[in-house]
């Protein structure tokens, strides 16, 4: 037989059994859509969490209390939490030259109340060098004052959200809102910009630092953040950092966290929690090969004349073995196939069920899902290709 009258045998084979052709179709087209879709979300995921560190800027470094690991850990998490205080932020603005920006950061939940209306939200103590560091926008009014870090004036900027919220049809600029005890004239409310790095902008109240401190009867900062220039040497700054701060306090109390280090640690753990994802739906394909498997058996078992005749009439037993492997092998294939176009339309459906959502799946998971479902074809296939080959032709013309 000519490769396309193999071809021919095994298409007539599989339309000669449209029920049984279509299930085992099914069970592969399952494992590569589930293959597809974990993986997209998989990446998808990794690639959001990277974007939201990357949306502080390519060169922010963030001081946290309490000594722990920056590789591999989560920023805050673990360590016993030491004070960070305003005079060592102060310190690190004075005498690292390469830092453009530093910002000391405390924070806090209270309610906020006006006009018969309050919420509960997070109250965010800082500097006005905040704004830069973090590309605030400003809907309308200004921003925190410039001025003394230890002396914070009573006024308050305002999420466009809660803005919205306490003042619906009117505008909050002058206008006073209760915080906790303090009352506080609002100064200015910050453009929409919804939740960035977990902490939702639209419904945060700003305060200037002393301002929170007190408000909390705290002492202690939640964070310093430093903005450096992009040209600067990263590791010296990191240097200067650890120097100046374990100077003050007599030992390294604190932790540096870089964005290389968290980003890194991100895509590890994303990477390995996607080939997990992936390997778990690859069983799926495991199953659909022993179906093929099963299928072409009892395929055998049913055409033993016409196997027997072949052989009679002369084919060769690795033509048979060819004809049964190509039926395994169109069989997965279009498996495969019907799968991707499975996966495209339930991964388009999401994405526009949820807005934002990267679901886009990656090169490498479509070749591998392709790659696989083929491979279960030829390695399933074999066995009932080689039954088939020795089957006795004059007992397979019997019957």
């Amino acid at each position: 037989m000519s490769a396309l009258d193999t071809l021919r045998f095994a298409v007539r084979a599989l339309r000669s059994h449209g029920l049984r052709t279509a299930l085992s179709m099914t069970g592969v087209a399952i494992g590569v859509a589930s293959v597809i879709i974990l993986t997209s979300l998989g990446e998808g995921a990794r690639s959001y969490v990277i974007d939201q560190f990357a949306s502080l800027g390519t060169n922010v470094l963030i001081v946290i209390p309490g000594k722990t690991e920056t590789t591999g850990g989560f920023p805050g998490i673990g360590g016993v939490p030491n004070d960070l205080t305003i005079a060592d932020a102060q310190a690190l603005a004075r005498d690292i030259r390469t830092v453009t920006s530093v910002a000391p950061v405390s924070n806090g939940n209270e309610t906020v109340s006006a006009g018969g209306r309050s919420k509960q939200v997070m109250i965010l103590g800082t500097t006005a060098e905040m704004r830069d560091l973090r590309s605030i926008e400003m809907r309308t009014g200004r921003y925190l004052p410039e001025g003394d870090w230890q002396r914070g004036a009573s006024v308050a900027v305002l999420g466009d959200g809660i803005a919205r919220d306490l003042f619906p049809g009117t505008g909050a600029i002058g206008k006073v809102v209760r915080i906790g005890d303090f009352r506080m004239r609002v100064i200015g409310v910050m453009a929409a910009r919804g939740v960035t790095m977990g902490m939702d902008f639209d419904q945060i109240v700003m305060v200037p630092l002393a301002t929170g401190m007190r408000l909390f009867n705290r002492s202690s900062l939640f964070r310093i953040m430093l903005q450096h220039d992009p040209q600067a040497d990263v590791e010296r700054i990191q240097a200067n950092v650890t120097r100046i701060l374990t100077d003050r306090h007599d030992e390294e109390d604190f932790t540096l966290i870089t964005q290389d280090s968290v980003m890194s640690a991100f895509s590890q753990i994303f990477a390995a929690l996607t080939a997990a994802l992936a390997g778990i739906a690859a069983i799926s394909l495991i199953v659909a090969g022993i179906g093929i498997m099963n299928v072409m058996l009892v395929s055998v078992s049913e055409r033993t004349r016409e196997i027997g005749l072949l052989k009679a009439v002369g084919a060769h037993p690795r033509q048979i073995l060819f004809a049964f492997l190509t039926e395994a092998v169109l069989l997965s294939t279009a498996g495969g196939l019907v799968g991707l176009g499975i996966a495209g339309v339930s991964l388009e459906a999401l994405v526009a069920a949820v807005p934002g959502l990267d679901a886009t799946p990656p090169a490498w998971a479509i070749v591998a899902a392709l790659v696989v479902s083929i491979g279960v074809g030829v390695i399933f296939g074999v066995l009932p290709a080689r039954t088939a080959t020795r089957l006795d032709p004059i007992a397979g013309l019997r019957g």
